[in-house]
């Protein structure tokens, strides 16, 4: 992985090279990004730019010529400080702003087999009583990093076949750590911890604090969260934090008309939904042909108009479809009354990416729902309804049934939009 593989994150992509070139990098970092905006991609290039033989990856070749001193290459970290230059986010002149791609190191690191770059990830015991470690789950996990560089726990543990089981990073994993680090480097001049997700760490994870602490000599830890409140304040505080922003609009736009090879319009109409998440804009592109705005249509008409007969044929018809499609239908529906939230509280005038909106038919259908929905309903009822979308989501993904769901969902709106809503948020 390449940082020109990376969607946007040009500022941070900046900043990781000047932390290298200016000797400033930490033993242990901690790449802190919300679900969609790239953090385990960033980490991945991140690591390949360390070990690129071109960037300064390479051992050190010893001399035959026991007179002569090795002349070891610069360690990122340790070293003394360089000499006091001006600041600037611009690495020195000459200095690679990407790995090459084309070595040998760069070759096995986006093959997922350097082996100085050791991956940590949530993991369950395929049998009862089993001590899994993270090596046992190599070959799915690379063959789904390659396949979805931008999923979620929740897409891993799925297709590693994890079913209904938890994952976590368990003690024998934490032990399988310390051994693999206490060893010598084997190509690079680095070895590279990348530990995804280590919100999964549970007490166990303290056996690792020495070793983050006073790590062997060129080890780094590179740790990549989406929530530091689920990280073991022990290990928190040991790391330097790199926050990893979502992403804007038109890199997610240019990203689907460029890598999904879609429709500027439907680009546009996916990104706005999506709101930084390219996850997620991947979740909306597999139902990018459904007609979200008219089912949702046709249900609030349903509830607020043509009555039961109407709403049980609905629920029917929405009950026959998939998990993933209600989900994002039920996301759709909190899109636009985020958008109804934001036109009250900012005015319509000052929504983000209004220019965008302006020259797209499916954002602008958008922006009149929403402006036909405040007509409707009051901000209090609109937060009401977010809030029963958000748990029926959540029910949905543990597999409620989709009738029952719906049809409460169904008389919970219909209260809410009659102006009952006090009863419900009490």
């Amino acid at each position: 992985m390449r940082f020109s593989n990376v969607i946007g994150q040009s500022e941070l992509k900046e900043q990781l090279v000047h932390m290298i070139s200016h000797n400033r990098l930490s033993h242990a970092l901690l790449f802190l990004g919300k679900e969609g905006s790239g953090a385990l991609s960033l980490a991945q290039a991140f690591a390949q730019y360390i070990v690129c033989e071109k960037t300064g990856g390479k051992k050190p070749k010893a001399t035959t010529d026991h007179r002569q001193p090795t002349t070891a290459e610069p360690s990122l970290f340790g070293d003394p400080e360089p000499a006091a230059q001006p600041e600037t986010l611009n690495p020195p002149l000459g200095t690679p702003t990407d790995s090459c791609g084309e070595c040998a190191a760069c070759k096995k690191a986006t093959q997922l087999v350097h082996p100085d770059i050791h991956f940590s990830f949530p993991i369950f015991p395929k049998k009862p009583g089993e001590k899994s470690v993270c090596t046992d789950f190599i070959v799915e996990w690379r063959e789904f990093i390659t396949a979805h560089p931008y999923g979620n726990s929740y897409d891993w543990l799925q297709s590693a076949g994890a079913e209904n089981k938890q994952g976590n990073i368990n003690v024998h994993e934490c032990n399988d750590i310390i051994r693999k680090l206490s060893l010598k480097s084997f190509e690079s001049e680095y070895k590279i911890l990348i530990m995804w997700m280590p919100e999964a760490l549970g007490k166990e994870g303290n056996k690792l604090l020495k070793l983050i602490e006073e790590p062997p000599a060129n080890t780094l830890f590179i740790l990549v969260a989406e929530n530091d409140a689920l990280v073991l304040p022990t290990i928190l505080s040991r790391t330097q934090l790199v926050k990893v922003p979502q992403l804007q609009y038109a890199e997610i736009e240019q990203a689907l008309e460029e890598q999904e090879g879609i429709s500027a319009q439907k680009a546009a109409q996916i990104a706005a939904i999506s709101e930084g998440n390219y996850h997620e804009a991947l979740q909306q592109l597999q139902h990018a042909e459904d007609d979200w705005e008219t089912l949702l249509r046709d249900w609030l008409n349903s509830i607020v108009k043509t009555g039961p007969v109407a709403q049980v044929k609905w629920i029917e018809e929405m009950a026959k479809t998939g998990r993933e499609k209600q989900k994002q239908f039920l996301k759709y529906f909190t899109h636009i009354l985020e958008q109804a939230v934001r036109i009250r509280a900012i005015g319509l005038e000052n929504l983000p990416h209004q220019k965008e909106t302006q020259s797209n038919e499916q954002a602008r259908s958008d922006i009149d729902f929403a402006l036909r929905f405040n007509k409707l309903c009051s901000i209090e009822q609109q937060e009401a309804i977010i809030e029963e979308l958000d748990q029926a989501t959540y029910y949905i993904e543990r597999n409620a049934n989709p009738k029952m769901l719906f049809h409460a969902l169904t008389i919970k709106l219909y209260h809410i939009i009659s102006n009952k809503s006090v009863i419900l948020m009490g």
